[in-house]
């Protein structure tokens, strides 16, 4: 296989709705950048010495700006921040974007941010980890510089069908219906690990909108132990498009996608038979944690798809597709 080629065929077909209709997603093939390396590798010592990994990525006028989640000796998380002109080439901050200080975070850390800008404000969705449990919470910005922390946004242990952690907020930078929607990853009795949905009328109070989850996991499949939201979803002409991390009972993650309708985000239209990317080279199978590939972030440049992920949770990559001429953007 050609360097820096994930699954080198066709991207997988779905039905979509009733009707039957085949459904492909609005992008092509993923092909890694960079000749195929890492965009960051942890530094030899300091506050990433043992990973760099799961990013989330806007562009804020021409520059593309980049949260990671960092790891410590000690597996002590915080997010750093780092800026590209180019999408490819990154600049570390020297400043820390934010560390674990509420007590939600303290004993823990912050981990696996995704980012979103609504009406000048940028949600950082993230996973708060206290030692015993982790949370999914929210900061917001108006500069990506200065954080505002608003506080665990859907607590651990109760809920409408979880019994245990919440993760992984990826929202919906419009309305739909009046309200805003959130896809997050929480635990179901008897089957962790699913994705379920959320909705807000003022991107701090959620209420879950769903009593199972919408993108459950499926045995045998790719995703039979992890269904967990990548990036935040991207409105399309056939609806509101997800693209997820999922991993297999050996925890091997590879990355799917779903369609949900645009007039009611709770209902699955599509979703895609077999993963769209999958670790390959060295550095995604070998690391912290083997073969991984978890995509956190998304920035759209016309017909281009960047995809921003960590790998083997100790690296980050970036992974290009492109809208295949005649496509419905």
């Amino acid at each position: 296989m050609r360097p820096g080629v994930a699954l080198g065929g066709a991207i997988a077909l779905a039905v979509l709705g009733a009707g039957g209709q085949p459904y492909r997603p609005p992008f092509g093939p993923w092909s890694r950048l960079n000749g195929g390396r890492p965009i960051l590798e942890p530094q030899r010592s300091g506050i990433e010495v043992a990973g760099v990994f799961n990013p989330a990525v806007v562009k804020d006028g021409d520059a593309y700006v980049m949260l990671y989640r960092a790891q410590d000796a000690r597996k002590t998380s915080r997010l750093l921040r780092a800026t590209s002109r180019d999408g490819v080439h990154f600049e570390r901050s020297d400043e820390v974007a934010l560390a674990p200080e509420a007590d939600y975070e303290r004993r823990g850390g912050v981990e696996d941010p995704r980012l979103v800008r609504i009406d000048g404000t940028f949600y950082l969705t993230y996973t708060a980890y206290d030692g015993q449990d982790a949370q999914l919470a929210l900061a917001t910005s108006k500069d990506l510089r200065q954080w505002e922390r608003r506080g665990v946004i859907l607590p651990a242990n109760r809920g409408r069908w979880n019994v245990h952690w919440t993760k992984s907020g990826a929202i919906l930078d419009r309305r739909v219906g009046g309200r805003y929607w959130m896809y997050y990853m929480a635990d179901a009795a008897g089957a962790y690990d699913q994705t379920g949905i959320a909705w807000s009328e003022d991107l701090v109070h959620w209420t879950e909108a769903a009593d199972a989850p919408v993108l459950p996991r499926r045995p045998g499949r790719f995703d039979s132990r992890v269904v967990e939201p990548g990036p935040p979803p991207v409105l399309t002409p056939d609806g509101i498009l997800l693209v997820y991390n999922g991993a297999d009972d050996a925890l091997a993650y590879r990355t799917g996608w779903a369609l949900f309708d645009a007039r009611d985000p709770t209902r699955l239209l599509a979703r895609s038979d077999t993963p769209v990317f999958a670790p390959e080279p060295p550095w995604e199978t070998k690391g912290q944690v083997p073969n991984v590939v978890f995509v956190e972030g998304l920035v759209r440049d016309g017909r281009r798809w960047l995809f921003y992920y960590g790998a083997a949770d100790t690296r980050v990559g970036v992974a290009e597709a492109l809208t295949p001429p005649g496509v419905k953007e």
